[in-house]
């Protein structure tokens, strides 16, 4: 099992998106915040016109919908972030602790996932060919 993950594909999302969900993709995609994602789609709607709202179509029709399981990651990475108030979400703090400490369980097994291939000879053969 490598660690090394797939390039994550550009997706539009609908649910958290507000006309086709190209900007909550794009954003998601980039790492990047949804609203500074729309306010370059809008910038780029006031300078580039009709060009922009042609592209933005299109991204509607060519890519394809978040598959659930993106979904459901995104709405959990979204569930505690540093902007969002556990008393406006309804969470519990015990619920938000065990969330939190979920989502550690889950990065110290990807941490030791890393080190073990890190440490094994097939990480050390895998550089030797990339050297080459």
């Amino acid at each position: 099992m490598s660690c090394r993950g797939s390039k994550p594909k550009l997706y539009r999302d609908p649910k958290n998106g507000k006309i086709g969900g190209v900007c909550a993709g794009i954003a998601d995609y980039m790492g990047m915040e949804v609203w500074f994602v729309r306010i370059l789609a809008f910038t780029f709607l006031l300078f580039g016109g009709f060009f922009t709202f042609v592209a933005y179509f299109a991204a509607c029709l060519i890519l394809d919908k978040a598959p659930v399981e993106q979904v459901k990651k995104q709405t959990h990475k979204a569930a505690h972030t540093v902007k969002q108030r556990n008393w406006q979400s309804g969470s519990t703090p015990g619920r938000v602790l065990e969330s939190l400490k979920d989502d550690f369980d889950r990065q110290d097994k990807q941490l030791q996932a890393m080190e073990a291939y890190v440490t094994s000879s097939r990480f050390k053969v895998d550089r030797e060919f990339n050297n080459l």
